[in-house]
């Protein structure tokens, strides 16, 4: 173990390794033979080895048609599907493919090279007892939904191990510098080798890291391999082939090198992509030859690809959680401003909550030239240095670095106060900070091996070679602060945006943002106020008419259910967890058929439908709901005769042209008085989307045109059934009819839900059902009595029913929970195992919940 600290050693320019052209080596490895063909399928290339691999010498293949070497059902086959190849860096797999007369059967890869097609033949091993897929889906089982990155990279690698049999399997993270560091390790030793450590950056040189990203996986079966050699060695214009493709592609010497001097021989790399990029591999070595078979590669690599989703799905979470984070700071923000305080003292009020979401030493606020400060931190003067810095390198984004002398050299004298910092501009004019800030962390980094490797002279230059050593090699790093995080970069920027918002509402009362702003809340205000009003309008209307309509008591009952739910799908769909793109076309059928009422088939949408983004779609909601409760008032829909048309199409710009026309309703006269309604419909569109509308109130009808522009709206997609939100309140499932009996109990803090509840659940037997409002006289209840079933509300005022729900299922008393909220994360977690009913929810639901309960 060496100890070392950064030494004044020049450094060495090591761009011609990175040039070395490991594409164009000219050799196949000797686990398969590869061929080169034209456009109309005449060999033009061929390896040594095709005799050996195929039954026909490489010299008698070229210049003759592909045909004429396999079995003509093979060739018919490959050309088939030919068109996968027209992708971008598209292949062609083929597995057990019967070429010719002989015993075997074979593995084949097709790729377009340049103006060549390069197919590959891998001799098929015996076929295995089980189907390789049998064995990968356990190992993609396991590594699904683990709660942590370490978890998740160790299981991928004991996954990985047990698929391809190598003795050893690394995760290799590849950080921002472009070194690597191995995050997880399985061996079949079960010993620890390269765990925690780091590999430069250059031991994977840049050409390197692009051919990952392109070729996901790469077999090096026998590093002492000579392979053949592809013949002739270069194209007319006398070129060697691009093998960048190649599955068999032939290995680089240098590469090579470094192998053996890892005491490794056969490797196996697997590229771990995100987002488009090289996120890090799965590094797999053997200390004894081992080929793998291309149909077991080819499994292998979608496993690595069903990890590198999970992986996506892991740090979504994160930023989901920062999200969740930053938006409890921000409601505590507002809370100290709403009571009167200024910025600067509501900021350093929440310092423990911004500590507890962004971890720092001492943090410095500095605005409209006032300087405030805690914990460890620089002094205003010192500070002051260092926001000149940021005025004259960064733009309006955070900044954040380890070693913030590095960037100001200053630095130096205050290092053991203040090592690194995240600086989040707060406002544009004048530029103020909010300034977080670290103590230095002393660090001893683990290195495989020296990373200052050593270089030669040779007809080239100065290059690198491959280092002799990867001993254990260590050197301590001082003037840096720990790592900011990807989840504390990402809710750096969300508070940010948090601080930029209070800003501009409270200090800056000038700016045209801020005004903005105040326009915007207002119109909200005024929306919630005109929504409220409007909803408890629409019940009474509700129930008016179905009173009018309804020839019995039960018929009223089931309209008017089946009606408020329909307002409560509605409402499901503006407040969509995933918060995605909707379909317009639901969106008007749903506010036609919570509003309309049986007139609803007197509504025709014409044009193809399309997603509006969820800006759009809450600003169309409202705007639709005014139209469609208007013609119900007072247009074509407030008769029987009249129709409303729909017409969506797209303009010359790709905006959506949404048209409203109505017809043979009563005559049209524009509105005497210009209410929040009126304003919704002609200013909604252009003030929120930039958008246009066109009102006109013409005598035969009211005719509109709304325009949505472009950047709002996508193609449609049917809906993948597996995400559709569910819906509870359709009738009893026959042959499920619920039956109780005994006494139940009601967990409710609302008493008509409560008094609701009780009637459903004595109308299904239960006898006597006690209604509670809160905890405490729940628990009390239970106490006392032998409950048969139970109903709980989740949230009861400020309390949650859960010490209820665990106390029934200790005694193994059957419940169900009823919610607003629906079926979230948060609530299946929290609560024991039980059926989640969606408010407000019919007697139907509840019997179907209650079903499903006892069964």
């Amino acid at each position: 173990m060496n100890t070392h600290t950064p030494s004044d050693t020049p450094k060495v320019d090591l761009t011609n390794c990175d040039r070395e052209p490991i594409h164009q080596l000219g050799r196949v490895q000797s686990y398969g033979a590869l061929v080169a063909v034209s456009s109309d399928w005449i060999v033009q290339h061929a390896s040594e080895n095709l005799g050996a691999i195929l039954g026909t010498d490489h010299a008698e293949a070229v210049g003759r048609p592909l045909s004429e070497l396999i079995y003509s059902d093979s060739f018919d086959r490959i050309r088939e599907n030919l068109p996968t190849l027209d992708v971008e860096d598209g292949a062609l797999r083929l597995f057990n493919v019967a070429l010719n007369a002989g015993e075997r059967t074979f593995d084949v890869s097709l790729h377009r090279s340049g103006r060549h097609i390069l197919i590959e033949f891998e001799p098929k091993a015996a076929r295995a007892s089980t189907d390789v897929m049998t064995e990968v889906y356990p190992h993609i089982k396991r590594i699904s939904g683990k709660g942590d990155l370490t978890r998740l990279a160790r299981d991928a690698a004991r996954g990985l191990r047990a698929l391809s049999g190598f003795d050893s399997v690394m995760v290799y993270q590849f950080q921002p510098d472009a070194s690597g560091k191995v995050i997880a390790e399985d061996r079949l030793d079960r010993t620890p080798h390269y765990m925690g450590m780091m590999f430069p950056a250059s031991d994977i040189p840049v050409q390197a890291r692009a051919l990952y990203k392109r070729s996901l996986l790469r077999l090096i079966s026998d590093v002492d391999d000579g392979g053949a050699a592809i013949l002739p060695a270069t194209t007319l214009d006398r070129q060697p082939l691009d093998l960048s493709l190649a599955v068999t592609r032939a290995v680089s010497p240098i590469h090579i090198e470094y192998l053996r001097n890892m005491g490794v021989k056969a490797s196996m790399s697997v590229s771990i992509m995100k987002d488009g990029e090289l996120w890090g591999l799965f590094a797999c070595h053997n200390h004894t030859p081992r080929y793998i078979d291309y149909e077991r590669r080819t499994a292998i690599e979608m496993f690595a690809h069903l990890f590198s989703y999970e992986l996506s799905r892991f740090e979504d979470a994160e930023r989901d959680k920062a999200s969740r984070d930053m938006n409890r700071l921000q409601t505590q923000l507002m809370a100290y401003m709403a009571d009167g305080r200024d910025i600067a003292s509501s900021l350093l009020s929440v310092s423990e909550q911004i500590h507890a979401v962004i971890p720092h030493d001492g943090m410095i606020l500095y605005s409209d030239e006032e300087f405030f400060s805690t914990g460890s931190s620089p002094t205003q003067e010192e500070f002051m240095g260092i926001a000149n810095m940021l005025n004259r390198s960064i733009d309006s984004g955070i900044y954040a670095t380890q070693c913030l002398t590095a960037d100001h050299p200053p630095a130096a004298a205050f290092v053991d106060r203040c090592a690194g910092v995240l600086a989040i501009p707060v406002a544009r004019r004048p530029r103020d900070y909010l300034l977080l800030c670290r103590r230095q962390v002393i660090e001893t980094v683990n290195w495989a091996g020296n990373p200052e490797k050593p270089v030669a002279v040779g007809p080239n230059g100065t290059r690198l070679t491959p280092r002799k050593s990867f001993d254990a090699w260590s050197h301590t790093v001082e003037g840096q602060c720990a790592a900011w995080s990807p989840y504390t970069m990402h809710a750096a920027e969300l508070m940010r945006t948090v601080l930029l918002e209070v800003f501009l509402k409270v200090t800056d009362a000038t700016n045209q943002e801020r005004k903005r702003a105040q326009e915007q809340q207002q119109l909200l205000i005024s929306e919630l106020n005109h929504r409220v009003r409007n909803i408890l309008n629409l019940m009474r209307g509700l129930i008016s008419q179905s009173k009018s309509s309804a020839g019995s008591l039960r018929e009223f009952t089931e309209n008017l259910d089946g009606r408020i739910h329909a307002l409560a799908r509605a409402h499901d769909q503006l407040t969509a967890e995933k918060w995605e793109p909707s379909s317009l076309r639901t969106l008007i059928e749903c506010e036609f058929e919570a509003y309309a009422v049986t007139k609803s088939s007197r509504v025709r949408i014409n044009g193809n439908d399309v997603m509006i983004t969820p800006q759009a779609y809450t600003t169309m909601a409202l705007v639709l709901h005014e139209m469609a409760t208007n013609s119900i008032k007072y247009g074509a829909l407030c008769d029987s005769t009249g129709h409303v048309d729909v017409f969506l199409e797209r303009d010359a710009n790709d905006a959506l042209l949404l048209t409203w026309i109505e017809r043979n309703g009563p005559p049209v006269q524009p509105p005497t008085r210009r209410g929040f309604g009126t304003v919704i419909i002609e200013k909604s569109v252009p003030y929120e989307l930039r958008g246009d509308a066109d009102v006109n109130y013409k005598i035969t009808g009211l005719e509109a045109t709304f325009r949505i522009p472009a950047k709002y709206i996508t193609e449609a997609k049917a809906p993948d059934p597996a995400v559709l939100p569910k819906d509870d309140s359709g009738p009893a499932q026959p042959g499920n009819a619920a039956s109780l009996s005994g006494p139940a109990l009601v967990l409710e803090d609302t008493m008509i839900i409560a008094l609701d509840a009780a009637a459903c659940l004595e109308d299904l037997g239960a006898s006597p059902v006690k209604i509670c409002s809160s905890v405490g006289e729940a628990l009390e209840a239970i106490d006392k009595t032998v409950f048969s079933f139970a109903l709980l509300d989740v949230n009861l005022g400020d309390e949650q029913s859960v010490p209820v729900a665990q106390k029934l299922a200790e005694q193994g008393v059957p419940f169900a929970l009823a919610t607003g909220y629906g079926e979230t994360e948060d609530i299946v977690r929290v609560f024991p195992p039980c059926v989640i009913i969606q408010k407000p929810f019919s007697d139907a639901a509840l019997q179907n919940a209650i079903s499903a309960t006892l069964g």
